[in-house]
């Protein structure tokens, strides 16, 4: 699978919005054969910032991902309501869904 965990930085009069000026690219992403998973978090530690993890089955489904014409127009839509360039990580890692973590396990 591609994994990539992106760290968005937003404007803080911005940050309350950014799920709906993400809302089109996350519901059409979302509804693609290849993604995984393509979802949203809050950072409790700054309001202002949003960490997106996503993940697509092969790099086939990525490279289609990333052709997508909403994904082309989140590309112009949204950098002017970030504070600085989007920090990323990108892996390609075995398998195609998450694993457990055993230390914390739930009996």
């Amino acid at each position: 699978m591609i994994f990539i965990a992106a760290k968005f930085a937003v404007k803080p009069e911005h940050a309350d919005v950014w799920p709906s000026l993400t809302r089109e690219l996350t519901k059409a992403t979302q509804a693609e054969e290849g993604c995984l998973w393509f979802t949203w978090s809050r950072s409790l530690d700054d309001p202002n910032v949003y960490v997106l993890l996503e993940a697509f089955r092969d790099d086939e489904a990525g490279d289609a991902h990333g052709k997508m014409e909403y994904v082309a127009r989140a590309r112009s839509d949204l950098p002017p309501y970030l504070q600085r360039t989007t920090d990323i990580v990108h892996f390609t890692l075995p398998g195609d869904r998450w694993s457990e973590l055993r230390e914390m396990a739930v009996r």
